[in-house]
């Protein structure tokens, strides 16, 4: 064991700085310009529809799909990342137990077949470990990806209620204009929302399924039945079905559980600005207010949503779409709501044969451009098999330099949320690997989690810039709810030198404690 000497650092009330009580108590208080900001919000999509990250394949043995998923989560931790968005609903099916849809396809290779465990409650359970926020993401009318009915399982929805159902190019949908398969739809995901601690609730871009040339979505017999008496064309009524759906789910979501998120990630572009001159200086073929009759807009307007994310798939400077265009129009887009905006990062496409992809700066500089832009809080990557590709050395761009310390997840106030009381690091003690932190917690303390904090010499906490991402060393997560003591083990600490460190408290909504006492701790020299 390394010998050491140790000094508590003692917080007195009142004599905090200005500056870390204003930054350790509220969100958003960083410079945006920042390299490493604070507040970020650092996503992936794990999709599981046609076993496109996970399951590498169906019928895997159990352990071996607990294996690969724990193994994803890993990487996700080691790249600072601190949310995680899982396809729990890749069809009109389910990665839980469900007395609304059958169990997926994709994890037996048997639509209804029980693969003998619940995964979403094994994968809620091994992102909270690794303090990743987990978003369940649902894709509400996408019934199958071929069009026989007959091949779904019999308990399926399209199957029991074959009148909501239609086909459209290679797959079947459920008719969006349709009330009874709304309110469905609306319930069967609240079933995941009472059932599972989930955090967000998460839509893509998938409403109105992509246009065919040449053909249109049927849904005239329904239009007819349900519409033309209100609408006088065919596009606002089946803008007005998507709205209502996002707008109940929304209320009915925070009915249930007030501090579950609800986001969607649309379309890259909501209109050009060619039929709408509010809309982008872009000539997208697709746009979600014209085709996907995804109004986004309207559910920035009016608070629907808590965050938005947007597919900005397309690089900087590309003439139809270009990057560095859209990222600012959204940004101005959600000024004045309280809806945050993330961007959908499309880290599939580095590499792509694509002479701009072929640049390894361009993501980074797509990240980079980010910051320039306060609107813009965090980013999601899709998806996670092509960060694991580390394509043009990307992913070490991420967690050596881009993502090179932790970051804390926005605030979100209208959620409601509290700071937890303050925790006081007790012991900094040497061991043969590192430096040992204890510290104990209220029993009734809302702590979810922990951030450590690690300064260079003996530093009190009055000269601790706690805003600065870089003296954050990691996060913690609450080992148990009825435990009272945590540890932590820094195996970073080098010998020789003098550290001190403090802790603080945050609930699950990430609002973040004042740090309570220090300890310093001189290691002896090898």
């Amino acid at each position: 064991m390394l010998a050491c000497s140790v000094v508590a650092l003692f917080m007195v009330p009142g004599t905090l700085s200005a500056q870390a009580a204003g930054t350790t108590a509220r969100a958003g208080t960083a410079p945006q310009t920042a390299q490493y900001p604070k507040r970020q919000l650092r996503g992936a999509w794990i999709a599981t529809v046609a076993n496109i990250d996970w399951p590498s394949q169906p019928g895997l043995p159990i352990e071996r799909q607990k294996q690969q998923f724990i193994s994803q989560l890993d990487q996700l931790q080691a790249l600072h990342m601190n949310a995680v968005f899982v396809q729990v609903r890749p069809t009109m099916d389910a990665f839980y137990p469900s007395k609304y849809v059958p169990w997926s396809q994709y994890l037996t290779g048997v639509q209804g077949k029980d693969p003998g465990y619940d995964p979403l409650a094994f994968m809620l359970s091994e992102a909270h470990k690794r303090n990743l926020e987990f978003h369940a993401w649902f894709n509400p009318y996408r019934v199958s990806l071929q069009t026989d009915v007959t091949k779904l399982a019999p308990n399926n929805p399209a199957r029991l209620h074959p009148d909501w159902v239609v086909k459209y190019g290679s797959g079947l949908y459920f008719d969006p204009g349709i009330p009874t398969a709304r309110e469905f739809i609306v319930k069967s995901i609240l079933e995941a929302v009472r059932n599972y601690d989930i955090d967000g609730v998460h839509f893509d871009d998938y409403f109105y399924p992509y246009p065919i040339a040449g053909q249109d979505f049927p849904d005239n017999a329904t239009y007819q039945r349900y519409g033309a008496a209100q609408f006088a064309n065919k596009a606002d009524w089946r803008r007005d079905n998507i709205n209502k759906l996002i707008q109940e789910l929304s209320q009915q979501i925070k009915a249930v559980k007030s501090y579950v998120k609800f986001g969607v990630s649309p379309f890259g572009v909501w209109r050009n600005n060619s039929v709408d001159p509010t809309g982008s200086a872009t000539a997208a073929s697709v746009s979600d207010y014209d085709d996907l009759y995804a109004d986004t807009r309207t559910w920035i307007k009016h608070n629907w949503l808590d965050y938005i994310a947007p597919q900005i798939y397309w690089n900087i400077g590309f003439a139809p779409a270009a990057y560095d265009i859209l990222v600012p129009w959204w940004s101005n887009e959600v000024e004045g709501s309280r809806v945050q905006l993330y961007i959908g990062q499309a880290a599939y496409k580095i590499n792509n044969n694509n002479q701009a992809w072929a640049n390894p700066e361009e993501m980074p500089n797509q990240l980079k451009l980010n910051l320039q832009y306060s609107a813009v809080k965090g980013s999601i990557f899709f998806s996670m098999k092509d960060l694991t590709a580390n394509p043009l050395g990307f992913t070490d761009r991420l967690k050596n330099d881009i993502y090179r310390y932790p970051a804390l997840v926005p605030i979100m106030p209208w959620l409601g949320g509290h700071a937890p009381q303050p925790v006081n690091l007790k012991q900094a003690s040497a061991q043969a690997n590192g430096v040992q932190l204890t510290w104990y917690t209220p029993l009734h303390s809302n702590a979810t989690y922990y951030v450590v904090y690690r300064f260079d010499g003996r530093v009190r906490h009055n000269r601790g810039d706690f805003n600065n991402a870089q003296y954050m060393l990691a996060t913690v997560h609450r080992t148990a709810i009825d435990t009272t003591m945590q540890t932590f083990t820094d195996t970073s600490a080098q010998a020789g030198k003098t550290y001190t460190y403090y802790v603080t408290a945050l609930d699950r909504l990430h609002h973040e404690s004042h740090p309570g006492h220090g300890q310093t701790i001189t290691l002896a020299n090898k």
